[in-house]
């Protein structure tokens, strides 16, 4: 059965890969880029795409007009999360909105997405194994009170992805939400000296957007090469869910439907 399937970042890298897939198994795909010309090199990479769409996720109007543009499309069947920024930011960076770029991209980007976006069937959002050893330093999600360290807030927005799938997951039971880790693979965001396979990289992202397999149709899990895995228990926390969604919206502007103001 054909799926229409929307993908944040996939100009390059996984998102790119997971967009070629998703075509050559049949399915409509709409790719997302930063600004024209990287949705334009996304279309002519993935040839056979719907269509795209542009837009700078680390700003708050770029999100809202990027949720706009794919609803103009139509309501897609799956939606994949898989635009972010890695782990070697050796500064904290300030997007216009005054948001740490890691978060902007990461975290609130996904989360106005979400909200924003005509309800899909599945909503997929990519994690890290990073995310284990993380905490939800949710008293200071903009970094004002601790010195930056890159990877750390790398790993925190990765732990906010897991809890913001599994809270979706538990708000809206209707849709199928689920995080997964593609692992640390030679991607630009990876690094060339990355150790996992990159061949394998993009499949659970793709298998979770479309798939007919029983564990690709539950809802609320943690995925690691198409298999469960265990999440950080944290991000199981209805109150740590219920504390990033509410820091979401006040962020962004914007509430999750069925979530905290």
């Amino acid at each position: 059965m054909m799926a229409r399937v929307f993908i944040t970042g996939s100009s390059a890298g996984l998102g790119l890969m997971a967009a070629r897939l998703l075509i050559e198994q049949g399915h409509q795909v709409v790719v997302h880029g930063r600004d024209r010309a990287r949705t334009e090199s996304a279309l002519a990479d993935a040839a056979g795409t719907e269509a795209g769409v542009t837009g700078d996720l680390s700003r708050l109007s770029d999100m809202r007009s990027v949720a706009e543009q794919a609803n103009r499309l139509g309501r897609f069947d799956a939606v994949i999360h898989n635009a972010g920024i890695g782990y070697r930011e050796p500064r904290r960076i300030e997007t216009p909105d005054g948001l740490p770029h890691v978060l902007a991209v990461n975290v609130v980007a996904p989360y106005v997405l979400t909200a924003l976006m005509e309800r899909p069937q599945r909503l997929v959002y990519l994690s890290s194994g990073m995310h284990q050893h993380a905490g939800a330093n949710l008293d200071d999600l903009l970094w004002t009170k601790r010195a930056w360290q890159g990877a750390e807030a790398y790993a925190e927005s990765k732990f906010y992805d897991a809890i913001l799938a599994f809270a979706v997951a538990r708000l809206w039971p209707e849709v199928r939400s689920n995080a997964l880790e593609p692992g640390w693979v030679p991607t630009r965001m990876g690094g060339p000296g990355a150790p996992g396979d990159l061949s394998k990289a993009h499949l659970t992202q793709a298998w979770l957007a479309v798939s007919r397999d029983p564990d690709a149709l539950t809802s609320g899990g943690y995925f690691y090469h198409q298999r469960l895995r265990a999440a950080n228990p944290a991000a199981q926390d209805e109150t740590v869910q219920t504390r990033l969604l509410a820091a979401c919206a006040r962020l962004s502007g914007v509430k999750l439907p069925g979530g905290p103001a």
